[in-house]
């Protein structure tokens, strides 16, 4: 348990820190994540957050050298990040709290790691605003994990147009993320058209087939697809295979797929 300013006092103190990990924390009399260090280079915070009024605090880092960055808990009240113009990868896992402003609190966290080149993301929900994001011009690879979707397909195109030089795409969504898909009447984002080269869907369930159908009349320059279909009855994943064979006959790209 983090008491009062203890996380300034102990970073204040340690002067070359190259990697910071809290896991599991909880808190005790804490308005304010305070990290501030010159030489970190790795950044891991896992905050065991159950009550309520631990979702008050603020988070404030300033790492300018730093390389990774792990952020698993609920979303704060609010963010403060410097520029992170060394970032490689980040790996966000956040959840809603009622008591704050969710969106605006989530899209300033995002907002802050807009030079990474790796992002795992897993929401609860498409919780932060797409309409506010910057290009993320060096993102090559993203991992999306979406807990709840509700049928909000259009989310995930709408942020794909903020990382316009994407190549890597994995997806896990849950059973029923992909039966609007067909109904999409959006413009193409351009990392479709240009770059994307490797698209994943993990945990495949037959409901998903639009999905499918939706990147490959859209990837222009897909060079692999990779669906899991592991989770699946062995009667299901017959049917799931032979829809998407299908699919793939009709489809002009030569592709290397993996089922």
């Amino acid at each position: 348990v983090l008491f009062g300013d203890s996380i300034h006092r102990l970073i204040s103190n340690c002067h070359v820190l190259e990697d910071l990990a809290f896991i599991e924390c909880g808190f005790d009399n804490l308005s304010e994540v305070n990290i501030q260090s010159p030489s970190l280079k790795r950044l891991v915070l896992e905050f065991d957050v159950t009550e309520g009024r631990y979702f008050n605090y603020v988070v404030v880092i300033n790492a300018p050298i730093l390389v990774y960055f792990q952020y698993h808990a609920a979303v704060a009240a609010s963010y403060t990040l410097s520029t992170m113009k060394s970032l490689e990868k980040a790996d966000i896992s956040i959840s809603q709290f009622d008591s704050i402003n969710s969106e605006t609190s989530a899209t300033h966290l995002i907002q802050g790691i807009c030079n990474v080149r790796s992002l795992s993301l897993t929401t609860d929900a498409a919780i932060f605003l797409t309409s506010r994001l910057p290009i993320f011009h060096n993102l090559i690879e993203f991992k999306y994990l979406g807990v709840g979707f509700n049928g909000r397909e259009t989310w995930l195109v709408e942020f794909l147009h903020c990382v316009p030089n994407l190549k890597t795409l994995t997806l896990n969504f849950p059973d029923d993320a992909g039966t609007r898909w067909k109904a999409l009447r959006m413009k193409v984002p351009s990392c479709l058209s240009f770059h994307l080269k490797e698209i994943e869907i993990s945990y495949f369930d037959p409901r998903m087939i639009e999905m499918v159908s939706y990147f490959l009349d859209n990837a222009m320059v897909l060079e692999k697809l990779k669906i899991s279909t592991a989770a699946l009855t062995w009667s299901q994943k017959w049917g799931a295979q032979i829809k998407l064979l299908q699919l793939l006959k009709r489809s002009k790209k030569s592709l290397i797929v993996i089922l």
